[in-house]
């Protein structure tokens, strides 16, 4: 999933890398591995009430995933699908499923701060976006490349431009910026908790913090990850996003 938008694993990657678009290849490939199964916990912080959404995700390579929404009870079997350049949410209590626009990519995810492209996934780092390497710089205690991704013309992106945060070490993402079209920063996500899941080590809580508003967050928290589980592409279907429920 995209990972939603930005977990990474810590694989074996050539360290000398100095290429922004090769940087983050080994950052997307050390995300994903070539496949992987996770439950989290979302957490919303507003100031007047919390919420919480429990999950699963499945995740093949980089153009098959699936999220299962499993509580609150009211969003429980709703289900969101990418297979390639298509897109599906799928709710149980209407029984339909709804292929979703590019259109939808910039909204609120399930009412949090994440976009639905964060967590379905719709943009390709390597493919939509323009790379620079700025600089490299200590960040919480470890060596950090920074690398701004500039939106590609006629790309269907909400952001003016990106700034990541990559570990030289390890490619672990350890925080990104996003700006709108004004070049203001818009939100700031931050991955840390370096936690073991089985033979790996990645980080198991992403916090994304708005900008323009105070008190306001939103927290990722991984509670399960297995990789290289055993799934193809015949997972990844809009029967399946019922079957799974």
């Amino acid at each position: 999933m995209p990972l939603i938008a930005g977990l990474l694993l810590a694989a074996s990657l050539p360290a000398t890398a100095q290429d922004p678009a090769e940087i983050l290849d080994n950052m997307e490939y050390a995300m994903r591995g070539n496949s992987s199964y996770a439950e989290m916990t979302m957490k919303i912080e507003r100031p007047r009430y919390d919420r919480e959404v429990s999950m699963k995700s499945w995740i093949l390579g980089r153009d098959h995933s699936m999220i299962l929404i499993t509580a609150p009870s009211r969003d429980e079997g709703t289900a969101y699908l990418m297979r390639r350049s298509d897109i599906w949410n799928y709710d149980p209590r209407i029984d339909r499923t709804t292929r979703m626009p590019s259109s939808m990519m910039a909204q609120s995810w399930m009412g949090s701060d994440f976009t639905n492209d964060d967590l379905v996934r719709d943009s390709d780092l390597i493919e939509d976006y323009e790379h620079t390497l700025l600089r490299t710089e200590e960040y919480e205690g470890r060596e950090a490349y920074v690398i701004e991704l500039i939106p590609k013309p006629d790309t269907p992106i909400v952001w003016g431009k990106v700034k990541m945060w990559i570990s030289k070490d390890d490619y672990l993402q350890l925080r990104v910026e996003n700006y709108d079209q004004r070049n203001e920063l818009a939100n700031t996500m931050k991955l840390d908790q370096i936690t073991r899941f089985g033979d790996r080590e990645i980080p198991a809580r992403i916090t994304v913090i708005p900008a323009d508003k105070d008190n306001e967050r939103t927290i990722l928290t991984y509670r399960e990850m297995d990789f290289d589980i055993d799934i193809d592409e015949g997972f990844f279907t809009q029967r399946n996003m019922q079957r799974i429920q």
